[in-house]
């Protein structure tokens, strides 16, 4: 498995993975940093530069199955760790919207009023949806088992 560290005080991502159980699932030393420092550049090239290895041979190591592999997961960790940032915020931003609704600023009282609509009425929308989904679910699931056909 592989994690991805950030330190806030350094603005840094350091990327940590777990020993491996198989064989094959190592990354050397080098491989680890390039995972690393593909998630801290923007470009291959200066992603090579930061690792220490060249162009092509960063380029070589992405077309490897494992190395793609845990490329993807350290990608899916960061997501993830954003995502729970994100969701951490929310209730500071929800109070910085209510209380921008009576600052006494005309334009801020607007901007946070539009902004709390519309993000109610997207709530509502998303829950309504999902309700459907799961309904449609349910009812080929129904249909699934009378026919005994699967379509996943």
């Amino acid at each position: 498995m592989t994690r991805i560290i950030i330190d806030r005080e350094n603005d840094e991502r350091r990327l940590q993975m777990s020993d491996p159980k198989g064989h094959g699932e190592k990354l050397s030393r080098k491989g680890e940093q390039a995972l690393a420092a593909l998630l801290q550049h923007p470009t291959i090239a200066l992603a090579a530069k930061a690792t220490g290895v060249s162009d092509k041979t960063m380029w070589r190591w992405l077309q490897r199955e494992d190395f793609q592999k845990r490329y993807r997961e350290a990608q899916r960790s960061l997501v993830e760790g954003a995502i729970g940032e994100l969701q951490a915020a929310m209730t500071e931003a929800v109070r910085t919207l209510r209380n921008n609704l009576t600052c006494g600023n005309a334009f801020a009282e607007n901007t946070a009023a539009t902004t709390i609509i519309a993000q109610a009425l997207k709530a509502v929308e998303i829950q309504g949806l999902e309700q459907r989904v799961e309904r449609l679910e349910e009812l080929l699931k129904t249909q699934e088992k009378g026919s005994g056909k699967r379509w996943a």
